[in-house]
């Protein structure tokens, strides 16, 4: 029962967005998931997709995903690979589904040249803080993430 990580195609956006909201149901936001399958199909396999997704599967059934896309640094002047979502179903965490989803996306970014594999977890999820620390991530403590959305969005563009 091996794990084979395979590029994501449009057949796989309803079960991508099927993890999705598990994912968003584990992080304790089960409601906030606005996304749709059109969405996600204009995302990741439109005209000018905004990111990419693999899939993990384990003889042949999808256990797991990533979706991540592209950033940039301009201390290294090179573009890095930023993980936005990792998801492994409950019963196939511990199969080894995670580790090569990283492992698949640790080697997209040295085959890309990026300079940087990065993402953020949530601190109280102490079971994926300790998977990542012993993939060798180093936590990034000194920075917070920030964020503008919804009617603070509309108004710091003067727009609401």
């Amino acid at each position: 029962m091996s794990i084979i990580i395979r590029s994501a195609i449009p057949a796989d956006v309803a079960r991508i967005l099927g993890f999705v909201r598990e994912l968003a149901e584990f992080e304790r936001e089960p409601d906030a998931v606005t996304a749709t399958a059109p969405h996600l199909q204009d995302a990741l396999f439109g005209p000018h997709p905004a990111a990419e997704a693999v899939i993990a599967e384990r003889d042949g059934v999808a256990v797991g995903m990533a979706v991540f896309f592209h950033n940039f640094s301009t201390w290294t002047g090179v573009r890095g690979i930023w993980l936005e979502d990792l998801y492994v179903t409950p019963a196939a965490r511990g199969s080894g589904a995670g580790k090569a989803l990283l492992v698949h996306l640790a080697g997209l970014a040295v085959d890309r040249g990026c300079a940087r594999f990065e993402w953020a977890v949530l601190d109280w999820n102490v079971r994926a803080i300790d998977f990542y620390r012993a993939m060798g991530a180093e936590a990034m403590d000194e920075w917070t993430t920030q964020r503008v959305s919804g009617e603070a969005l509309a108004r710091l563009a003067g727009r609401g």
